[in-house]
């Protein structure tokens, strides 16, 4: 979950997302889901010359399991609250790993 509510504060802001297929597209990120699938409005892609077809598209719905990286900008990664949310989500206890016993 810890992704996912950092996508989100993500919105609106230009983003790369390159595809395990070594597609990369850069996009304004309209909005994400808890499966982490990616809509990118105002599209282009990177290397135009190895993918003609996509010239003519202008948004596009990404599925998370094809996404390899998502390159964000900068300044809108506030990594202190990033370590602080990853620290707490770290310390709460997982329901489901309480009942797993180790032999």
């Amino acid at each position: 979950m810890l992704f996912y509510s950092f996508f989100k504060t993500l919105v609106d802001q230009r983003v790369t997302v390159e595809l395990k297929n070594d597609l990369a597209i850069t996009g304004v990120l309209k909005s994400v889901d808890q499966y982490l699938n990616i809509k990118l409005d105002d599209i282009s892609v990177v290397d135009q010359e190895r993918y003609p077809h996509m010239i003519a598209v202008k948004n596009c719905f990404i599925r998370g399991s094809v996404v390899r990286y998502v390159q964000l900008p900068s300044q809108a990664v506030d990594t202190a609250l990033l370590q602080d949310a990853a620290r707490r989500e770290a310390q709460t206890p997982n329901p489901q790993q309480a009942n797993v016993r180790v032999k």
